[in-house]
């Protein structure tokens, strides 16, 4: 307890829902800086002058827009060849090309080396990349490299609960945790790390102990970039599909060819829908464009109840809305042989 004593609390059931917290990557350098994490940088009540953000994920990329529309100048350094690393190239391509757009400088396949001096005052970081090595100095430094679940030292192994190579608690496809009457949600079950998902494991915890059987197999887990323009994404992706050696088509739309967009003037990013080759099944969609998550959220509905595409595309769906571009898009959809 704060006062230094214990307390002891006994139950039948125990659910373990302790998050996570932001990844420090060992850098020389970079702990004593003192960088910002996306706590911090919420509650900053000043512009920087220049931000260095470390890392190309949601996180990283809602920040350095924000920023850089409060009047800082952005810089994002990312390891890999392409930012937010899990999407598609031509979407990932599409976003960093809205944020360039906007001012935010991206430098990719760079490693950083060293941080030198204090966020907040005066920073230094030192990178390489095919070019070579360089300095960037800046006056404050984000990191939003990933995160950490905060199960070491809580004593988890003394009762039989197990964690994975990465720390998450090990559970089933019901939530349950190794040891008997422990259950685990939310990101530190190695949920993906969305309070919508959250919500839901909540749900099947919930459930499952009142007797039913609940599961995370069957869920469809939708992801939202909330940059401007936003985007949406559900089901499987184009690399995804091909790993898994799933035959797909593929139609595109660009947001410039929704007729809502003549009205607002969002003409930025596209729609993506990949529908499987051997029926009519819509297995991913993903959207760059205004109101993508509630345009995304129509689709998801259609791939729960295992509605064929045309059934979407022959909808009459409301004028004017972004929601109306899903006619067309399925209306690019290859036509199934019939051979």
């Amino acid at each position: 307890m704060n006062d230094g004593g214990t307390r002891l609390l006994v139950s039948d059931e125990i659910v373990l829902n302790v998050g996570t917290h932001p990844a420090m990557p060992e850098i020389s350098g970079l702990a004593d800086a003192r960088p910002l994490t996306h706590v911090e940088a919420l509650e900053l009540d000043y512009a920087p002058s220049h931000l260095v953000v470390l890392g190309s994920g949601y996180v990283s990329l809602e920040m350095a827009q924000a920023y850089r529309r409060f009047g800082s100048a952005v810089t994002v350094i990312e390891r890999g060849p392409q930012i937010i690393s899990r999407e598609d190239a031509d979407v990932a391509a599409s976003v960093q090309e809205a944020l360039s757009g906007e001012g935010v400088v991206f430098l990719t396949s760079t490693q950083v080396l060293a941080v030198a001096g204090r966020s907040g005052q005066k920073v230094t970081v030192t990178v390489r990349s095919a070019g070579g090595e360089r300095t960037i100095e800046a006056s404050d430094l984000l990191v939003a490299t990933g995160r950490v679940p905060n199960t070491a030292g809580i004593g988890l192994e003394k009762v039989g609960i197990e964690v994975d190579n990465r720390g998450y608690i090990r559970v089933n496809e019901r939530l349950q945790a190794t040891a008997p009457g422990v259950w685990a949600i939310g990101e530190c079950a190695g949920s993906p790390h969305f309070t919508h998902v959250s919500v839901d494991d909540f749900r099947i915890v919930r459930d499952n102990m009142a007797g039913g059987r609940r599961s995370t197999a069957d869920r469809l887990v939708p992801h939202c970039l909330f940059t401007d323009p936003p985007l949406a994404h559900v089901g499987l992706t184009e690399r995804e599909a091909e790993r898994q050696g799933i035959a797909t088509r593929v139609a595109r739309l660009p947001m410039s060819a929704v007729l809502r967009t003549e009205a607002t003037d969002e003409t930025q990013g596209f729609m993506k829908v990949l529908v499987a080759r051997d029926d009519d099944r819509i297995l991913g969609f993903t959207m760059l464009g205004a109101e993508a998550g509630e345009v995304m959220a129509a689709v998801q509905m259609a791939m729960l109840a295992k509605a064929p595409y045309p059934i979407v595309r022959d909808a009459v769906i409301a004028h004017l809305t972004y929601a109306e571009g899903l006619g067309p898009l399925l209306s690019n959809v290859e036509q199934r042989s019939t051979a």
